[in-house]
């Protein structure tokens, strides 16, 4: 059975709302293996000089925790 984590993050581009959600899906998956999904929980804009700044996202990434390693040794206890 997998055991799945999830992590709050937010991410800014100067671009789009899509290319700040690639720039959280591609950081985030170069520190946490087993990326599965993202849900967007919101998004939002600075604004500076009349236009657009940095598009925000604010999203949950969801990834599957790495089962326990095995144990070393052969199993026999040290007297």
């Amino acid at each position: 059975m997998a055991i799945m984590k999830s992590e709050e993050i937010m991410s800014e581009s100067s671009k789009s709302f899509e290319d700040a959600i690639q720039i959280a899906v591609s950081r985030f998956s170069k520190t946490v293996r087993g990326l599965s999904s993202c849900h967007i929980n919101s998004m939002s804009t600075t604004i500076r000089n009349g236009k657009i700044d940095m598009y925000r996202v604010n999203m949950q990434m969801t990834f599957e925790v790495d089962a326990e390693p095995a144990k070393s040794g052969n199993g026999k206890k040290k007297k």
